[in-house]
């Protein structure tokens, strides 16, 4: 059998230069900005992304895709090595996730400047371990719930502060009856109640937290569980302290 010849369809580039390759990291980074935005992510949890890749740039002095597993076991085993777990999570996180950034959209045109093949630098051996394994969490029963909360109201006649405390009360209520979170609890407005709506009435939380980085999320949560008692209550007890103080959210009750 003959040999043919073969001949080279990829176009012939000039070798980049620095000023290239400054420009083809900025366009990419700006790219994977973009690219996280388009997600729904965040611009807090996208910013939090940018910042880790900038800081660990600036520990390396070269484009990241220039970086081997060694320069990852150097980065988390030496440079981070006393910093909290968490941090170290969430860094190794942003550039497993830039590198898949990276491969899906820019592996070709960085091996045609560079020749050199993203892959990324975290691996099975030197990536991150998280927390503490998961434990088994057991709910106190309804009884146990309900014995805690009329303890604590019987104390309310006592305590000293009695507005500060009727606010840490009736946001813990709120917590238990109806499940919201710490921080939507404090940023309850009194305007949030809305008693016309539903069987119950039903709470507006607008800073309810979102999925997987996507901000905050509004929700209607109905005032099941005698939640709307307890809220009844504060009013009765509590609510002109808002108007004297000029306060409006929960957390700035006192």
């Amino acid at each position: 059998m003959a040999l043919a010849v073969v001949r080279d369809l990829r176009v012939a580039r000039a070798p980049a230069t620095p000023d290239d390759l400054d420009a083809l990291e900025t366009d990419v980074l700006a790219g994977f900005v973009l690219a996280r935005a388009a997600a729904g992510l965040s611009d807090g949890t996208i910013s939090s992304d940018v910042m880790h890749l900038e800081q660990v740039r600036a520990w390396f002095g070269r484009p990241l895709w220039d970086m081997d597993p060694a320069d990852a076991d150097a980065y988390f085993g030496k440079v981070l090595r006393t910093t909290a777990k968490g941090t170290r999570l969430a860094w190794a996180q942003a550039i497993k996730t830039y590198f898949l950034f990276l491969e899906l959209r820019h592996k070709v045109e960085i091996h045609q400047a560079t020749g050199r093949v993203v892959e990324c630098p975290i691996d099975e051996m030197n990536r991150p371990r998280g927390g503490q394994q998961p434990r088994l969490r057991i709910p106190p029963t309804a009884d146990q719930v309900s014995r805690l909360f009329a303890g604590w109201r019987e104390e309310l006649s006592t305590c000293r502060k009695f507005a500060p405390a009727a606010r840490n009360y009736t946001a813990c209520r709120l917590m238990s009856e109806v499940g919201l979170r710490v921080n939507e609890a404090c940023k309850l407005d009194l305007a949030d109640i809305k008693w016309e709506l539903g069987r119950f009435g039903k709470l507006h939380v607008r800073h309810g937290e979102g999925a997987r980085g996507s901000g905050p999320r509004e929700r209607m949560v109905p005032l099941i569980n005698n939640a709307a008692a307890a809220l009844r209550w504060f009013g009765v007890s509590v609510r002109l302290l808002p108007v004297r103080h000029g306060k409006r959210c929960l957390s700035e009750w006192r």
